[in-house]
């Protein structure tokens, strides 16, 4: 096919229409794209709550609003520019996701359901997974290439322990009460602590608050914008949060982090090996991430032995043992 001079570059369409957490694990497969098609403009399929993140990634150079309930496919027919050149699932593997991009009628299409997508391997780490899917198509992605640059908006709490109790779904939401003893306990070992939570959170937040003693100040509800919440992360000492997008954002940020994971391992969901990250986890069958109450795993979690991982990764170095090896702890 010849194509059509334009003024305009080629456009790459790339759907990931879901979480904060799922955009910052897709990172590194977004990068691979943007370098394997350097003459085109890259464009994201997301939520429109996401662009922010999305263009502070310098993964993309614009955004396509698309949304659906839960984590459904959106559709993309309000798509009103010419076909992109290539379009690329990074969704999921279904024909649902598939089809949405081919309703805008790419010259390209890559997918894990198109006709020769490579097989879905649903034991690999997320960020693992799409790249594999994009070396499948001649596409080099590096799942390490995560980092994220320092966010120019001052942090409102630099140096603090961010303790984030909220999650998406109950599942992955361990008890309020567990969030207060460590902050108890971290402000006794004399370190500053700030609460967050997104939104619709600020009841969990401020009965985290409230059972601890933290102080009015130290509580940030409601949702930070995106580029304070950025900052906040990328200027804190530790993040202590469940299986949530701000475990992704510390990561991205290079923050000392300790995630609580219950029904979905860290093994596919958890950061990357560095001994700067502590995953807590109770191996077991894997439960429902989208869950109501909280995941039997995750409950197994001590508020003690979570104590113990904040205070091992705050001490400073050379003051005594710090984990070694694979940044995975499992604490049985």
């Amino acid at each position: 096919m010849t194509r059509t001079p334009s003024s305009h570059p080629p456009v790459v369409l790339v759907l990931r229409a879901l979480g904060l957490g799922d955009l910052l694990a897709g990172v590194p497969a977004l990068r691979g794209v943007r370098r394997a098609f350097p003459g085109h403009r890259t464009v994201l399929a997301l939520p429109p709550g996401l662009a922010e993140p999305a263009l502070a990634t310098g993964a993309v150079d614009a955004v396509f609003p698309a949304e659906a309930p839960g984590r459904a496919v959106p559709s993309l027919t309000h798509w009103t520019g010419p076909p992109p050149d290539v379009a690329i699932d990074l969704h999921g593997n279904g024909p649902e996701s598939r089809d949405a991009l081919a309703a805008v009628h790419p010259r390209r299409l890559l997918a894990h359901a198109g006709p020769d997508g490579p097989p879905w391997q649903a034991r690999l780490h997320e960020r693992d997974r799409w790249c594999a899917f994009l070396h499948a198509y001649g596409i080099p992605a590096d799942p390490l290439d995560l980092r994220l640059p320092r966010p120019a908006t001052p942090s409102p709490a630099p140096g603090a322990v961010v303790v984030h109790p909220g999650a998406a779904s109950g599942s992955r939401r361990w008890p309020g009460e567990r969030f207060a003893a460590v902050v108890r306990c971290l402000r006794a070992a004399g370190h500053p602590v700030v609460l967050t939570g997104g939104p619709g959170e600020d009841a969990l937040v401020r009965s985290v608050a409230e059972r601890s003693g933290q102080r009015a100040r130290d509580v940030l509800t409601g949702g930070l914008p995106y580029a304070e919440l950025s900052a906040l992360v990328a200027e804190a000492s530790l993040v202590l949060s469940g299986d949530t997008g701000l475990a992704h954002l510390a990561v991205a940020h290079g923050t000392r982090s300790v995630t609580l994971f219950g029904p979905v391992s860290p093994h596919l969901w958890g950061p990357p090996a560095s001994p700067a990250h502590l995953a807590l986890w109770k191996p077991g069958p894997p439960g429902d991430p989208h869950g109501r109450t909280p995941d039997a795993r995750l409950l197994r979690i001590g508020s003690g032995e979570v104590a113990a991982a904040c205070l091992t990764l705050l001490r400073p170095a050379g003051s005594g043992s710090r984990p070694a090896g694979p940044e995975v702890a499992h604490v049985h």
